[in-house]
């Protein structure tokens, strides 16, 4: 492809991504980077845009050292500033170097990013087809198959690969008719590693047997790219009626999907909340989870999170602030007990505390054992546990909802329940019992 016919395809795909900031390249000073940051750098020549080139340098690599010059001086030539970043590449428990340089780069890039700026990286049609292949070896489902975007969020930006419908042989010869220099990786030549072997040993292969492996596979992708976002509007459509007021998923709901469309629901709602789980972590979930008896309280950890069932309903708990008991409360004053601030207020009207209570004789506390509570409309006490149950409140809950005591005597279960005894007479004045909660850990499933 010819310099100006590259360069023409390369507007027309900005001018569907539309990136509105600034532009930054992730630069490596390869092949792929040293094309796409001289087309952008043409690019805001002519439309005055702001462009910066960004080096990571992982140093795993002697040779590596020399790389940062290389790429501050490619980036003068093109009139591009070019700034360095420094990353530690950290290994972790089935972890590869590949990944974990990946992960340790992206995450200094996205540090980067201002609201509306855009990353630019040059990902090409070679690129995808090895990730769609190295998909397969891992046995991925639509989210893998569908390979990479064209875009992404990425930190406060996003991340545009412009170039990813174009081949690296295209990309080859523009940078040697524009004259351009790029770095060799001699990692690039390990087939220790997946991509690499892969690139250097499986792809030419079938190439050569079937010359538009390339073309097929990058629709592939798209298809699933296509089947992925469907997926994701059934469960958009789905999730609504399944979620309860505690951000729990109804097990019965879920019975009532066919098992794909379960499976699809169970999987985006997960994945809303940061768990990317195998197909059999999410059998298991269902079957030893969802599925156990009624009386158990069963639990399932993916990763450092973990997923609880009670009442039919499951839930993602989530580790929140510590509560902190108030000895004494102030009238009129605003006081802080760690999951939330409370405060009371006199009032003349609406009140939803008896005129009699002392504020300075109310002290709060938490998890206090064998209380007793008799709720406004009920029509007798209840050891508090069983309030617990009819109110709907997880086990994991429970030491985290303020609890209003008048000496040994239960007043309220701030944010749930007034006990009868602590309410004032119909139109009498009395105190407001003023409640803010400080994320989930009082949102009770009513």
């Amino acid at each position: 492809m010819p310099q100006n016919a590259l360069f023409d395809h390369f507007l027309r795909r900005m001018q569907e991504l539309a990136p509105g900031g600034r532009l930054l390249v992730a630069f490596s000073g390869g092949l792929d980077s040293t094309v796409l940051l001289a087309l952008c750098a043409r690019l805001a020549a002519e439309q005055g845009r702001a462009l910066t080139a960004l080096h990571v340098h992982h140093g795993l690599q002697a040779v590596a050292d020399d790389w940062p010059a290389h790429c501050a001086a490619v980036a003068g030539r093109l009139g591009v500033p070019c700034r360095t970043l420094y990353v530690q590449v950290t290994l972790g428990p089935r972890i590869s170097l590949e990944a974990a340089a990946r992960e340790a780069r992206y995450r200094a890039l996205a540090a980067e990013l201002q609201p509306g700026d855009a990353l630019l990286t040059g990902h090409h049609r070679d690129d995808q087809a090895e990730t769609l292949l190295l998909a397969l070896k891992r046995g991925a489902g639509l989210a893998g198959l569908a390979a990479m975007p064209a875009s992404r969020p990425l930190g406060a930006g996003v991340q545009l690969r412009p170039l990813l419908d174009c081949a690296r042989s295209q990309l080859e010869a523009y940078a040697h008719e524009a004259g351009l220099s790029w770095i060799e990786d001699p990692s690039n030549a390990d087939n220790r590693f997946d991509r690499n072997f892969l690139r250097n040993e499986v792809l030419p292969r079938l190439q050569a047997q079937w010359p538009a492996f390339m073309d097929t596979l990058s629709r592939s992708a798209e298809l699933c790219a296509e089947q992925l976002e469907l997926a994701s509007e059934l469960a958009e459509q789905d999730l609504p009626g399944l979620l309860n007021a505690g951000g729990g998923l109804s097990v019965a709901g879920l019975a009532r999907l066919g098992p794909a469309r379960r499976s699809n629901a169970l999987r985006h709602w997960l994945q809303g909340h940061g768990i990317h789980c195998s197909r059999a972590q999410l059998t298991a979930l269902w079957r030893e989870l969802a599925l156990a008896r009624p009386d158990a309280t069963p639990l399932l950890r993916l990763g450092q999170k973990e997923v609880r069932r009670y009442q039919g309903v499951l839930y993602l708990p989530e580790r929140g602030p510590e509560p902190r008991p108030l000895p004494a409360l102030q009238a009129g004053t605003w006081q802080d007990c760690g999951v939330g601030r409370i405060r009371l207020e006199w009032t003349e009207t609406g009140a939803e505390l008896a005129a009699g209570l002392d504020p300075a004789r109310l002290r709060l506390a938490f998890g206090v054992p064998g209380l007793r509570a008799r709720p406004i409309g009920r029509s007798g006490s209840r050891p508090l546990k069983k309030l617990w149950q009819e109110y709907g409140v997880p086990p994991w809950r429970r030491e985290c909802i303020p609890l209003l005591l008048d000496g040994d005597r239960l007043v309220a279960a701030v944010g749930l329940f007034v006990s009868q005894e602590s309410a004032p007479p119909p139109d009498q004045p009395g105190w407001r019992l003023e409640w803010q909660p400080l994320g989930y850990v009082v949102q009770a499933p009513l």
